[in-house]
């Protein structure tokens, strides 16, 4: 059984209506040093992060540490918008966010499971550096919810979870943001 440690990544310098790939903003790279400094002491262990610009950027500080480098993983990347304007996928993202999976679009379905399988082929305790629906995708899994958004989890924030190649266990939430703006 692997464990699992999924970080949201860093605040980025922009939101999703104005950046297709932001990196980190200051606060962002400060909360990637805080998590390396938490984290540190577990390893060495496998790193893996979405190719987005934020996730890596957020991944290095630990892969420093460790001396290793992060692995890319397309299929923790962010949920796929099915437009590249960045009002246009604001919009999309806000009308998705308050739905159920069940009552998506096979495309979504399609990038969730992909989301799962990555996590499941796992078989060693990894850090994933990844996105807020991504991680609400790991969490809905494990505990059953059907909610696209079922958790805020905050800007560096690490959620635990355990993979046996069939199954995702939630060992703890990472911690939720106050409130919930669209601040992917």
């Amino acid at each position: 059984m692997a464990r699992l440690y999924l970080v949201r990544h860093g605040k980025a310098a922009a939101s999703w209506a104005e950046d297709l790939d932001p990196g980190l903003d200051s606060v962002g790279k400060s909360q990637a040093k805080g998590v390396a400094e938490t984290l540190a002491p577990l390893g060495p262990l496998e790193v893996i992060a979405s190719p987005l610009s934020r996730a890596r950027e957020t991944a290095r500080p630990l892969s420093d540490i460790w001396g290793c480098t992060h692995r890319i993983e397309e299929r923790v990347g962010e949920i796929p918008s099915p437009t590249k304007d960045l009002m246009g996928r604001t919009q999309w993202l806000q009308g998705v966010m308050g739905k159920r999976w069940s009552n998506l679009g096979e495309d979504l379905h399609t990038w969730r499971q992909g989301v799962v399988e990555a996590l499941l082929a796992l078989d060693v305790d990894t850090v994933v550096f990844t996105h807020f629906i991504a991680i609400n995708v790991v969490v809905g899994v494990a505990t059953g919810d059907d909610r696209v958004v079922c958790f805020w989890p905050d800007n560096g924030s690490i959620t635990i979870l355990e993979a046996d190649e069939s199954r995702l266990t939630l060992i703890e939430r990472g911690d939720e943001l106050g409130a919930s703006p669209l601040i992917l």
